[in-house]
């Protein structure tokens, strides 16, 4: 690849991951400076990874690559004319299966979406809850340990997991698998809180996380700047955790955010997902499931009390949209609420699919935060907000960032690392999972949207007056 396709390439990662959770607007004091990566040592890592997003990603990721190409090549022209037609285009009748009943679960079998399998769930809301769980998890762990993040920081937080996992090292196998662009951005802002006196950060992770143990810790390319934003973590093939978290201080005390923890056979289906990631981001690259010996994995069983789990994807290289089909037909078939709580809601048919659904007389609250992690996808929200106002739709602004993905439609729900944006819908990879168990879906009534609406502000159309919001929405509607 030619230096300036290189430089063009670290110049378009600073607009396409505006809404990733990368913390652009964190304060750069001289007291958080060693929490971050110096401008020096920054731009040398966004070359690196601009060099390995093209070159090492045409070599090792042909097909990925090529696939990328055509499915980014087809999505942005596509979102960016049905975000300009001047006119509103009629939304699709609405679905007759009721979300949460037997029925609406055979539609999505019918949509060929992935069949749910048993397992159970644990909320885990806020870095208070999950981090001191993963401590549990990975203390306890006897032979695997498989983590897989957006972000794995360099700040004080994701520096001391990766001593923890050094040392665990020793004794279990540990693999980490981080997004090399999502990593490398993250690792240029710090947090808004100081780390400790005298701590500096690592300037390499996942060499930090290789020297002097036996972690080996891997990158996903990023071709086209597609990045995987998926969160999962995996323990001796037996329970996992997925989400919204990645490792940081952002995650650890600063944002409102939800992992779950799971139990049972999903998590089978979860670790084989994490298997052909991890094979993927090696040497092999495309050629891992050709070349590499097969993986044996550990057969979870069912257990009485286990509840209907459904993994969804956003999978572009697989041609798998099923966080979005399923958001869209819970959606058009919700018959009396849709809460959601996401911090960017800047896709198109998903915001015409809520516009349609408050006109026809369903509770649809959406809680947004105040102040997020990226001013253009800030402003855009204000646009959406209006819109959905003046549908009838109740929108709140959480006090602070709130980075959570969850949406309950009557008695389905759906939580993981999806964002309502393009890049979540159609471009990035995603995880997410859905279920219609009642216990499970109360459970984030009462942990989660419940005290959101407490703590949260509703705002009026008069909050919503803003002359560039309409212009953001329309960039923001390519992020």
């Amino acid at each position: 690849m030619p230096p300036s396709a290189s430089r063009f390439a670290i110049l378009a990662c600073c607009c396409l991951t505006a809404s990733c959770a990368i913390s652009s607007n964190a304060r750069k004091s001289t007291e958080q400076a060693p929490q971050a990566n110096n401008p020096v040592v920054g731009g040398a890592s966004l070359a690196m990874t601009a060099l390995r997003s093209t070159a090492l990603a045409t070599v090792r990721e042909p097909v990925t690559t090529a696939t990328l190409g055509v499915a980014v090549l087809w999505t942005r022209p596509h979102e960016a004319l049905v975000s300009n037609i001047p006119v509103d285009l009629p939304e699709p009748p609405q679905v007759a299966e009721i979300p949460g009943t037997p029925e609406f679960e055979r539609l999505l079998d019918k949509r060929h979406l992935p069949l749910s399998q048993k397992g159970s769930i644990k909320w885990l809301v806020d870095g208070k809850n999950f981090f001191p769980e993963l401590d549990r998890k990975i203390a306890e762990a006897h032979k695997s340990i498989d983590i897989q993040v957006f972000i794995f920081d360099n700040d004080d937080v994701a520096t001391r997991y990766a001593d923890t996992l050094k040392e665990r090292s020793k004794s279990v196998k540990v693999h980490v698998l981080f997004d090399d662009l999502g990593s490398t951005f993250a690792q240029l802002s710090p947090p808004d809180t100081p780390g400790p006196a005298g701590f500096t950060a690592p300037m390499n992770m996942a060499s930090y996380l290789e020297r002097d143990s036996k972690v080996r810790a891997r990158r996903t390319l990023n071709p086209w700047l597609v990045s995987d934003h998926t969160k999962l973590m995996v323990f001796d093939q037996q329970c996992a955790m997925i989400g919204g978290m990645n490792i940081g201080r952002e995650y650890y005390s600063e944002w409102h955010d939800l992992m779950c923890c799971v139990d049972g056979p999903v998590v089978t289906t979860l670790q084989k997902d994490f298997s052909r990631s991890w094979h993927k981001a090696g040497p092999l690259g495309d050629f891992a499931t050709i070349f590499r010996k097969p993986d044996f994995f550990r057969k979870n069983h069912a257990s009485p009390d286990d509840i209907s789990l459904r993994p969804l994807r956003t999978d572009p290289v697989a041609g798998q949209y099923q966080v979005l089909k399923a958001y869209l037909l819970a959606i058009r078939s919700a018959r009396t609420r849709i809460w959601i709580e996401n911090p960017y809601i800047a896709h198109d048919e998903v915001i015409r699919a809520l516009v349609g659904a408050a006109r026809r007389g369903v509770d649809v609250r959406v809680i947004l935060p105040a102040k997020g992690d990226s001013t253009i996808m800030d402003v855009a929200n204000i646009a959406t907000e209006r819109t959905l106002i003046e549908a009838g739709a109740k929108i709140y602004r959480y006090p602070r960032m709130t980075h959570m993905k969850v949406m309950l439609c009557d008695g389905w729900g759906t939580m993981g690392s999806a964002n309502l944006d393009t890049l979540s819908m159609r471009i990035n990879r995603e995880l997410n999972l859905a279920f219609r168990n009642p216990e499970a879906v109360a459970g984030l009534e009462k942990q989660v949207f419940l005290p959101d609406f407490r703590t949260s502000k509703r705002i009026s159309l008069k909050d919503t007056e803003s002359g560039i919001a309409p212009i953001a929405a329309k960039v923001a509607s390519q992020l």
